[in-house]
């Protein structure tokens, strides 16, 4: 860890230590984000406004937690950060309707979405990313990543359904 940020702050933003994995962070911190997901699904009776709140949480903690590390430690978008791809694929998975029926196929639909567009980076995604300053840059091309994300896998699910 850098020059004194404080551990639990560090082990927020690192998605619960997932990011500090030697190959691929923002994968893990996504899977990360689909186990908590999946943990909602499963104890909570409203998954989806769940979920979309814990998205909402994710990305607010990030935003302020990303700007004091950088303050901190003046390093930009550290690659260990993955409290981005958690808020990302949270939004992703949240937008899906009804998440008690075809769990297991609607995380993955929102999980392998979502890490295109967090990795492609097309459009607006790629501009956000490297323009903006700070968290927002941090956190925003991910959110936006999970809401084009969520929209695909959307759109894959019902043409699934077509196919049954």
């Amino acid at each position: 860890m850098e020059k004194k940020f404080n551990t639990f702050k560090w082990f927020l933003l690192t998605g619960f230590f997932s990011g500090l994995l030697p190959k691929a962070p923002g994968t893990w911190g996504s899977v990360v984000g689909v186990i908590i997901a999946y943990l909602v699904i499963i104890f909570m009776p409203n998954p989806n406004m769940t979920i979309l709140l814990l998205a909402v949480l994710f990305t607010i903690i990030g935003y302020k937690l990303t700007n004091e590390y950088e303050a901190t430690v003046t390093i930009h978008d550290d690659k260990r950060i993955v409290i981005d791809e958690i808020a990302g694929v949270l939004l992703s998975i949240g937008v899906l309707g009804n998440l008690k029926q075809d769990t297991f196929l609607k995380l993955l639909l929102a999980f392998i979405a979502f890490r295109l567009f967090d990795i492609w980076k097309p459009s607006i995604i790629g501009k956000i990313d490297e323009k903006a300053p700070g968290g927002l840059g941090v956190m925003g091309d991910d959110i936006v990543a999970g809401a084009f994300g969520g929209i695909m896998a959307g759109i894959l699910y019902m043409a699934y359904l077509k196919i049954q």
